[in-house]
C-alpha cells in the first residue's frame, strides 16, 4: 500500500513536469527566414561533428562535462560514427506500464540550424517511474529539416546508463537519432514507443 501511495504521489509530481515542458516556448532562436515558406525545409549540411566538437558542446550546455557524458559520447559515436546535427532540449516523461514524453528543444547543424522542434509521444511496456530530463540527441544522416518532421520508433528505455546518464536510439529510414538524457528521476526497463517531431507544440501525443 505504501508503494502504492508513493507510486502516485511520483507521478502526480512528473505529470506537473510533463505538463510544464509542453506547454513552454524553446529557447527563442530564430529558423532561417524561408523555412516557414518551403515545404522541403532547409538543406542540411552533410559535415559532421567530431567527438571534441561534441563533448564541447555538451559541456555548454549541461553546464559541464561528466564522466558518464564523456563515456556516452564514446560509445555512439563507436556504434554509430559521426552525426551531422544535434538537438538540445528538455523533456519531461512519466509511465506506470504506459507513458508520455513531451519535450522542445533546437535543431542545430553546421553553417545554420535554429530551428526550434516540440517532440511527444506515448511509450508502452515494462517501465516504471518519471523523470524531467535536459536531452542532447545526436542526429546522423539528416538531409534537410523536413525530415525530423516524423515518428521516430524506437526502445524508449535506455539501452546504455553510466554516471547517471542514459543513451537509447530511435530510427526512421536511414536516420538515426541518439537522445543523450540527465535529470532527475528514473526510468527502467524496456518501453517500446515513438517520439513524433513536430514545428507546433501539442498536448496530443499521437
Amino acid at each position: 500500500m505504501r508503494q502504492l501511495i508513493v507510486a502516485v504521489l511520483s507521478m502526480v509530481f512528473v505529470c506537473s513536469a510533463v505538463v510544464a515542458v509542453a506547454q513552454s516556448e524553446p529557447t527563442p532562436v530564430e529558423p532561417p527566414a524561408d523555412e516557414a515558406a518551403t515545404t522541403g525545409g532547409q538543406p542540411v549540411s552533410q559535415d559532421t561533428y567530431s567527438p571534441d566538437e561534441i563533448v564541447s558542446k555538451g559541456r555548454d550546455f549541461f553546464g559541464a562535462t561528466t564522466e558518464g557524458f564523456a563515456k556516452a559520447i564514446e560509445k555512439v559515436f563507436a556504434e554509430q560514427g559521426r552525426p551531422n546535427a544535434y538537438i538540445v532540449g528538455e523533456e519531461g516523461s512519466g509511465a506506470i506500464v504506459v507513458g508520455l514524453r513531451y519535450g522542445k528543444g533546437t535543431l542545430n547543424y553546421k553553417g545554420g540550424g535554429g530551428l526550434p522542434l516540440y517532440w511527444q509521444g506515448p511509450s508502452a511496456g515494462w517501465d516504471f517511474g518519471g523523470n524531467a530530463s535536459k536531452v542532447f540527441t545526436l542526429v546522423y544522416n539528416l538531409r534537410t529539416t523536413n525530415e525530423m518532421l516524423q515518428r521516430f520508433p524506437g526502445v524508449d528505455g535506455s539501452l546504455y546508463i553510466v554516471g547517471g546518464i542514459g543513451v537509447n536510439y530511435q530510427r526512421s529510414g536511414d536516420i538515426t537519432l541518439a537522445p543523450i538524457r540527465t535529470g532527475v528521476g528514473l526510468r527502467a526497463g524496456a518501453s517500446i514507443g515513438y517520439l513524433h517531431y513536430t514545428l507546433k507544440r501539442s498536448l496530443i501525443p499521437f
